[in-house]
């Protein structure tokens, strides 16, 4: 059964319930959305009811964002492996090093979770056309999936993407429109042109549910843990949905059982050197954060100026007592290189991010030797080829 009830303010801002059986993108405050579920009864799901299940994320589809009797779109996203890094945690002094592999998700990376939740959302609501601005992974991850539902794909991406992310999408049958600039500048044009003609904005944050396919990220972590809970999580942070879905995902175990009261993982932020909001405004002290000038890195999933999600992300980082930090373009590249020739991982430019902000919080002795410590990948190093030349 589904436990899926309503929507409210992520603020919150004292507005009432928004009903999920309609289309829904922001609060009236401006704020995103969050879907929410009757906690109290699903407490009667029990964990041992995972056994047997299909190997992909709508395994938890209990606490997704289905109704009775829907069935998701999928193209079997989700339950990544968590490889137990023994060669490079040993060479870190790390006893319990793991890597959540999202390369190995469809469409090469975590946004396959998140869009195949927000598409299958967008189907059920009756979306004809579908619109994004991304940086790459994300639009590839949308015109799958749109292809799957047989809904047009509207794409919109900075002119200086990549190749492979552009002829990816038209594989799928996206149309695509390049921008000059950066991801903002593709999401206000994609806003405009969509706002006109009835698009469904399936933009980071701007609708509600690609935060409940990032958040079965922490349930699958417990799951393949043994309901043991890493001491970190090191994720790379653009528009940082997965931070905040996996967030949330931690107060709904709680909540149900799943997950015993008390220290949560803590939280790391990591952005690129020359392109970091987050930790700015991480380090300032400050709730939200601001415009990134002029912002550049080779990781085209980083390259995000300003998230609107930002206050959702920071109040992840704070709570948990963690932290954000900024990587050289040079040294992600470098621990790309650590992750493919010493455990034979394919890590785009993020992953080679969170190695190496590892490598920092061991520097500064936060993390210590008997410490569990999960480093997200999110996407593939084969997108990403031109970074090794």
């Amino acid at each position: 059964m589904s436990y899926f009830s309503h929507l409210e303010c992520s603020v919150p801002c004292g507005a009432e319930a928004y009903d999920p059986r309609v289309e829904q993108h922001l609060c009236t405050c401006g704020a995103p959305l969050l879907a929410r579920y009757d906690l109290d009864a699903a407490r009667s799901w029990k964990k041992d009811s995972l056994a047997g299940r299909e190997s992909n994320m709508w395994r938890y589809r209990e606490l997704m964002p289905l109704f009775d009797g829907e069935q998701p779109l999928t193209l079997g996203e989700g339950w990544t492996p968590l490889f137990h890094a023994r060669r490079v945690g040993e060479s870190l002094g790390l006893e319990r090093l793991f890597v959540k592999d999202e390369s190995l998700n469809p469409t090469n990376s975590f946004k396959a979770r998140g869009l195949s939740a927000a598409v299958t959302r967008a189907a059920r609501l009756g979306a004809r056309v579908l619109s994004i601005p991304s940086a790459g992974n994300a639009a590839n991850a949308m015109a799958a999936y749109a292809a799957m539902a047989g809904i047009e794909a509207r794409v919109f991406m900075p002119r200086d993407v990549k190749i492979p992310f552009i002829r990816e999408c038209e594989l799928y049958g996206a149309n695509v429109e390049l921008v000059e600039g950066l991801i903002t500048d593709a999401g206000r044009i994609a806003a405009e042109k969509g706002r006109a003609r009835g698009w469904y904005d399936v933009s980071t944050l701007k609708e509600p549910y690609r935060i409940e396919g990032k958040k079965t990220m922490a349930y699958e972590l417990g799951e393949q843990l043994e309901w043991r809970f890493p001491d970190w999580i090191i994720y790379p942070t653009g528009g940082g949905t997965g931070m905040v879905g996996m967030w949330k995902a931690f107060d709904e175990m709680e909540q149900i059982g799943w997950k015993p009261a008390g220290p949560r993982p803590k939280m790391v932020s990591v952005q690129a050197e020359h392109c970091a909001p987050i930790v700015r405004a991480f380090e300032n002290g400050a709730e939200r954060s601001e415009l990134w000038q002029y912002a550049r890195t080779v990781a085209d999933g980083l390259r995000v100026p300003k998230a609107i999600g930002d206050f959702l992300v920071l109040r992840a980082v704070r709570e948990s007592g963690g932290t954000a930090l900024a990587v050289s373009d040079e040294d992600m590249v470098h621990d790309m290189r650590v992750l493919g020739s010493q455990e034979g991982i394919s890590a785009a430019p993020e992953g080679g991010a969170a190695l190496h902000a590892l490598r920092m919080l061991i520097r500064d002795g936060r993390v210590q030797s008997t410490d569990t410590v999960v480093v997200f990948n999110t996407g593939g190093a084969l997108k990403y080829l031109d970074v090794l030349g």
